[in-house]
């Protein structure tokens, strides 16, 4: 509903189309702090702001969240979500990433984090009956150069990934004209790229899905030691920007992130990797996890350490989300992408 049909004040109004606010709906994504900030009102009068804009929007009679879930038909965009390219992987992840909020996919190297990241990057670029948002992606880099010759072989087996997508499809669809990468070594770098060159691609409708590989790499390098309350600042302002993009675009943000390891009794959603006592927890701490929506983690069991000498094993766990139970299934990484293992889900 636009902003101007609602019993407002002209002044209070005027203040919000300045604050380019068109609509209830996007009063309705802000705090009543940032909205104080963006319009440079009152507090009471972003409080009257707030509540003739939910009033338009309450029903005569009461829902439970159950009946909001049953739905969905009435509230599409709240249960969209993109595919993964796995049947296996998107049943775990209740349909794919949320398409507003931040996902976080954690583990030590070589587990399949960029994998991952790159067949999203092939996803996102499908028609919606596919399950994709029929746009782009953009994927910045921090740490190592754009890994673009397994992305050509992704692209060049696509038809054995994705079966279910008819072959004309795929076929008109150029992957590689879509996936727009950019390079940040310095936090500085990666916080301009986010506020100014992002915004620009999402706007268009090139891209709806946006990848940072690894959130962590610059934070590490310019806080160490005693800076913990600069580096805490700062992730808290690229937290917000990336939520700001996420819901203003509805477009999913995909943070890879780096692990810590410690002997140390760790937070809930650690969990143990390697051989010996050793635990690992994502990087940078409880001022990143505070800006994430959903946190996944995935480990690579080794062959010296499965019984026997197994083969190596990948697994994908769900940590915490607001509508995911911890779940965890395991998955493989070949040529043609990534793939969970039917029946290996468990609770």
């Amino acid at each position: 509903m636009d902003l101007e049909q609602l019993d407002l004040n002209p002044r209070i109004l005027a203040a919000a189309r300045r604050a380019r606010l068109s609509s209830v709906k996007d009063v309705l994504r802000f705090s009543a702090p940032d909205l104080q900030r963006l319009t440079g009102l009152s507090g009471p009068d972003v409080q009257r702001l707030l509540r003739t804009a939910s009033s338009c929007l309450q029903g005569r009679g009461v829902l439970t969240a159950l009946h909001l879930l049953q739905q969905k038909e009435r509230f599409p965009a709240q249960h969209q979500r993109l595919s993964l390219g796995c049947p296996t992987l998107d049943r775990l992840l209740g349909g794919g990433l949320p398409l507003e909020g931040i996902t976080e996919l954690a583990g030590r190297s070589s587990a399949g984090k960029t994998q991952l990241a790159l067949q999203l990057c092939l996803a996102v670029q499908l028609p919606r009956r596919y399950g994709g948002l029929a746009a782009g992606a953009v994927y910045v880099c921090t740490e190592d150069a754009f890994p673009h010759r397994r992305l050509q072989q992704l692209m060049d087996q696509q038809w054995r990934l994705r079966s279910d997508v008819p072959e004309a499809v795929l076929r008109g669809i150029r992957f590689g004209d879509q996936v727009f990468v950019e390079h940040a070594a310095d936090v500085d770098t990666l916080l301009d790229c986010v506020r100014r060159k992002v915004p620009m691609l999402l706007a268009r409708g090139m891209a709806r899905l946006l990848v940072i590989d690894s959130v962590a790499a610059p934070f590490r390098c310019e806080y160490a030691g005693p800076a913990a309350a600069p580096r805490a600042r700062c992730l808290q302002r690229l937290g917000r920007e990336l939520r700001r993009l996420s819901w203003a675009f509805q477009s999913p943000v995909l943070c890879i992130n780096q692990v810590t390891e410690t002997v140390e009794e760790q937070a809930p959603g650690c969990r143990p990797q390697g051989p010996g006592d050793g635990r690992v927890a994502p990087a940078l701490g409880v001022a990143w996890s505070n800006q994430l929506l959903v946190r996944l983690m995935v480990d690579r069991r080794r062959p010296e350490e499965g019984p026997g000498r197994s083969p190596p094993g990948r697994t994908l766990h769900v940590v915490s989300a607001p509508h995911l139970p911890p779940t965890s299934c395991s998955y493989t990484v070949s040529a043609e992408g990534v793939r969970g293992v039917p029946g290996t889900e468990s609770h």
